[in-house]
């Protein structure tokens, strides 16, 4: 079953970390930690309520646990990838359209789907220093050819 732990907002990761570590420490079977990045002061776990409880006791920003079970179906869209509106390649250019970035051109270096992140190197500046930034604050300007 899984349980929905609240947490103070900010400090999910640091639960989980704590979460995790008890589990290994103290050997408590749990069988997967969550926490979707859309949802703020939660994090999941699942495993045998007592388990749960067992887990928690003493972990720091903890706030506390709710026991009624949640139903997989419920988490299923934060397990899924989202899918990108906009098609990216290594070596296109593009323009960051939001953010402390705003109007910088760059060329893409790298990827990463999962977090649905790109990295660019500014095209405008002597020194090229990588950023990292969302896919969807660019716009293409140029097809990599």
């Amino acid at each position: 079953m899984i349980f929905a732990i609240r947490t103070i907002v900010g400090r999910e990761e640091v639960v989980l970390e704590s979460l995790y570590n008890r589990a290994l420490k103290y050997s408590i079977p749990i069988k997967a930690l969550m926490h979707p990045q859309e949802i703020k002061g939660y994090v999941f776990v699942e495993g045998d309520l007592e388990n749960v409880r067992e887990l928690i006791k003493g972990v720091v920003n903890v706030r506390g646990l709710i026991t009624s079970p949640i139903n997989i179906s419920e988490l299923e869209k934060f397990l899924k990838p989202k899918e990108s509106k906009i098609e990216v390649n290594i070596g296109d250019v593009i323009e960051v359209v939001s953010g402390p970035f705003k109007d910088t051109r760059g060329k893409i270096t790298r990827i990463d789907n999962i977090k649905r992140e790109v990295t660019i190197e500014p095209l405008e500046v002597s020194v090229p220093i990588p950023i990292t930034i969302p896919i969807e604050l660019v716009k293409i300007v140029e097809k990599k050819k």
